[in-house]
């Protein structure tokens, strides 16, 4: 009866490990915070494309857009945040015409040529930077700069990815929700 209940415990273990939720708590289905779009609807940017044309977020609606706000000087983190959205549009394969990249710079200062030319395809829009910090949800004292949100095809705000966003993971929440869209 001992030799039964040794050969037993493992298994008994897990299903009490797996079935009472223990598992479960520790794996989380999404990486990026899921944000409740009702609490933060697009507000009137009054946005300007670089060459001064007037534009707005309205006009890339019906595809998902990865979205970065911050001003023209582009330091290393910044860098990163754009790279990271160029690579994670490009993994998504055949289904990366779904997809817009979108920089809301939130300042009237030049912006490197080099730099544009780097990210080629991706979308500069001007924006008045007090309309996007009270739109974009933050942690704390930490500015809108430090996250890449994602909005999706109707023009909700669905998800933020944090300062330095794992690829693996973020490409995942991106396969996930482009599988389940039937939009975009």
């Amino acid at each position: 009866m001992a030799v039964l209940a040794v050969c037993a415990s493992p298994l008994i273990a897990s299903y009490i490990f797996y079935y009472g939720g223990f598992a479960r708590d520790m794996a989380k289905d999404n990486y990026g915070t899921l944000i409740d779009p009702r609490q933060y609807p697009i507000p009137a940017l009054n946005a300007t494309t670089l060459d001064g044309k007037a534009t707005s977020l309205e006009a890339y609606k019906g595809k998902w857009l990865m979205l970065r706000a911050g001003p023209a000087a582009c330091d290393d983190a910044c860098n990163k945040q754009l790279f990271a959205m160029r690579q994670l549009r490009l993994m998504q394969g055949k289904e990366m015409e779904r997809i817009e990249r979108v920089w809301l710079v939130t300042d009237q200062e030049p912006i490197e040529t080099l730099l544009l030319r780097e990210y080629d395809g991706m979308r500069v829009l001007r924006v008045d930077p007090a309309v996007v910090a009270k739109w974009l949800p933050v942690e704390g004292t930490e500015p809108a700069s430090t996250h890449i949100y994602l909005l999706d095809p109707l023009g909700n705000l669905m998800l933020r990815f944090p300062q330095n966003p794992e690829p693996k993971r973020v490409k995942k929440d991106l396969y996930r929700v482009l599988k389940a869209s039937g939009i975009g």
